[in-house]
């Protein structure tokens, strides 16, 4: 089989390669490639430990295409698995159109100067893929992917029609720290702080920045919760491909101690991503919070309780309504034994892996741009049951007002 190129040293690519390495049959060959090689060498070293694999390492600008081009040229890879930051989504594409190779990431792009997420700047390599012969897979982490395959598998088996989605995700981890983000903290604040959004009736409509709750009781041990309603990149593409969809939320859930962190953080600008005059030198503010702010890596092995992420969907099987929540419950610290990261990288390492797997094995193949709901989610959720990330479907009495 192919090589695999894994693009990323952060706590997601680190659970991609430990996820790779385990998968000797479809994976033979991982190269594992960032700015800093040294990360790269560190998670090598670990995956060796825990799986006797070998691991290539290699530095790469991935701002740099043609230095990216030349990597992907020289390792020959079946795909290149981007877990990057977004912002280098599009130069890491360019790179994969000019050698002819497959690509996949985990978020859709998004400028650095503006916190804004569209897939449109992606869509529009459609073409380009399709005519160069190959593949680009976006957004197979867990939400965005997980989540556009759990509203696929329910619309394939469980509903003739569905009519309103809510995409639930909750951590009800705990790390113990004054406050710290699961995932790269520019990232994190810039998705929360953002203007709330959600699909109604055919048109988008807009929120205050956390504005909207509710109660949501998790199930498995977890318990009422708090959920906000954030926008999300995977309702563009969902509401696109889904057309009866009435409605389509996103909802997160946060603690007390995070949300009056992050107002306090605001309200002196700490969060903001307009660059000020410091000392004779032009900073962003929020990237030098993410500076003082634990690395994400950093919390594995301090990380305790579960996540549950899932889709409760309300529609018509058969001439009758019905709602379903389709969910996955993962536990940090199974995690943190497994690959020595918390849950939230495992939940979005997991199934990039497996798009990667689905890509290379031919059982997703297309020539062009697509989302995860559009492929069979067949194959993608038996591959979640085999590789660590369970998932269960229940029905419910009432849907989320």
């Amino acid at each position: 089989m192919p090589k695999v190129l894994i693009v990323g040293a952060g706590g997601v690519g680190q659970v991609v390669a430990h996820k790779c390495a385990q998968v000797p049959e479809v994976f033979e060959d991982i190269v594992l490639a960032s700015r800093t090689e040294a990360k790269c060498r560190a998670i090598a070293a670990q995956v060796a430990e825990r799986t006797g694999r070998k691991i290539e390492t290699a530095q790469v600008d991935a701002d740099d295409v043609p230095q990216t081009t030349r990597l992907i040229e020289r390792v020959k890879p079946g795909v290149v698995v981007n877990v990057a930051l977004p912002y280098q989504d599009l130069a890491i594409m360019d790179a994969c159109l000019a050698a002819g190779v497959d690509y996949l990431d985990t978020a859709n792009y998004e400028p650095r100067d503006t916190a804004k997420f569209e897939y449109r700047w992606q869509w529009a390599y459609h073409e380009r893929f399709r005519d160069r012969g190959i593949m680009a897979l976006l957004g197979s982490g867990f939400d965005p992917g997980a989540t556009n395959v759990f509203t696929a598998y329910l619309a394939k088996h469980h509903f003739d029609t569905i009519e309103t989605l809510d995409i639930i995700d909750c951590n009800a981890g705990e790390h113990g720290q004054p406050f710290a983000t699961n995932f790269n903290p520019e990232i994190n604040i810039r998705e929360v702080t953002a203007r709330g959004r959600y699909w109604e009736n055919g048109a988008w409509k807009e929120t205050d920045p956390l504005s909207v709750s509710r109660m949501f009781d998790f199930p498995e041990g977890i318990g009422p919760k708090k959920i906000y309603l954030l926008y999300h990149e995977e309702l563009e593409s969902i509401a696109k491909h889904f057309p009866t969809l009435k409605r389509a939320r996103f909802w997160m859930t946060f603690s007390d101690n995070y949300l009056k962190h992050l107002e306090v953080l605001g309200n002196v600008g700490m969060t903001s991503i307009e660059p000020v005059m410091f000392q004779g030198r032009e900073i962003v503010p929020l990237q030098f919070l993410k500076a003082l702010l634990p690395d994400p890596s950093s919390l594995g092995p301090l990380t305790k309780g579960k996540t549950c992420i899932g889709c409760l969907v309300r529609g018509k099987q058969g001439g009758r309504d019905k709602i379903a929540f389709l969910y996955n419950v993962c536990d940090h610290e199974a995690c943190y034994r497994e690959v020595g990261s918390q849950a939230i990288s495992y939940t979005t390492g997991v199934p990039a892996m497996i798009g990667a797997k689905l890509m290379l094995t031919g059982k997703w193949r297309g020539k062009g741009v697509f989302n995860m709901e559009q492929l069979d989610p067949d194959p993608f959720m038996e591959d979640m049951n085999r590789h660590g990330l369970p998932w269960v479907v229940t029905t419910l009495d009432k849907p989320m007002d």
